[in-house]
């Protein structure tokens, strides 16, 4: 990693860190993102009792920790493995894979101007340091549109921002919903043709058999999904009812 936070982390923050060392009743690390040393205590490592430490640990192994108890003066770092739920391990792991992706990106762009990486990455640290603690929430400004890296006075930046635009997609969240819908009208088929006509066309439906339709839609937030789906719902819902026939809607939620 090129990124290196500065100083200490703070009491409850969570970490990546490299094994280091396993000892029988502690674990060294190294704190990937600060370049500084820890120690978690057995009991820190897992709940219950853990007869043989090397069960759930070994030396290279990426963990995600919480910080217990730092002393600066003395240069200690007490940290916990067993408090840190899956949750978020997950949301830390998918941070550094994109904190990652953005010095990729950097390191590219360095390369094909013949930079010296390090040195361009810091560059640009420094002149966005004012709005950004990073590279991840900048380049993600820079995708949405929100902001341009030459505003900023960066080297490079109309290449930066091409390949910042070719290497990192916009966020995305899907709302799924199925429909079981009974219909005994002769006509059933097409009042169901007509309920699911006429849809946005960022509106994707099928067929599931026995009686299910599937419809869903991808969007950037939350908010703009449902302000299409659901009116959708509503009308499709509408002209089923109208046309006697039983509909139930179940919505499924998910990160694309």
């Amino acid at each position: 990693m090129l990124f290196r936070k500065t100083g200490f982390p703070e009491d409850g923050e969570l970490v990546l860190c490299t094994i280091t060392k396993v000892q029988p009743n502690s674990v060294f690390v190294s704190l990937d993102e600060y370049g500084k040393g820890g120690m978690i205590h057995i009991s820190e490592i897992s709940p219950g009792r853990i007869r043989n430490i090397r069960d759930f640990v070994k030396e290279g192994k990426k963990v995600v920790c919480v910080i217990l108890k730092i002393n600066e003066e003395r240069g200690h770092i007490d940290l916990s493995l067993r408090r840190v739920n899956e949750a978020q391990k997950k949301k830390k792991v998918e941070y550094i894979k994109q904190l990652q992706k953005a010095e990729k990106i950097v390191e590219f762009v360095a390369k094909q101007h013949k930079l010296q990486t390090e040195k361009y990455f810091k560059e640009i640290l420094d002149k966005i340091s004012k709005d950004y603690d990073d590279l991840v929430a900048f380049f993600n400004d820079i995708v949405n549109a929100d902001v341009k890296a030459k505003d900023y006075g960066i080297d490079n930046a109309e290449q930066l921002e091409e390949v910042v635009k070719q290497r990192i997609k916009p966020p995305e969240v899907m709302i799924e919903g199925n429909f079981t819908v009974q219909i005994y009208a002769e006509d059933g088929l097409d009042v169901i043709k007509k309920a699911f006509s006429n849809l946005d066309s960022n509106l994707k439906t099928s067929y599931l058999g026995g009686g299910k339709y599937h419809i869903s839609i991808v969007a950037p937030t939350y908010k703009e999904a449902e302000e299409i789906l659901d009116p959708a719902k509503d009308n499709i819902t509408r002209v089923l009812e109208e046309n006697h026939a039983i509909v139930e809607y179940k919505r499924i939620t998910k990160k694309k």
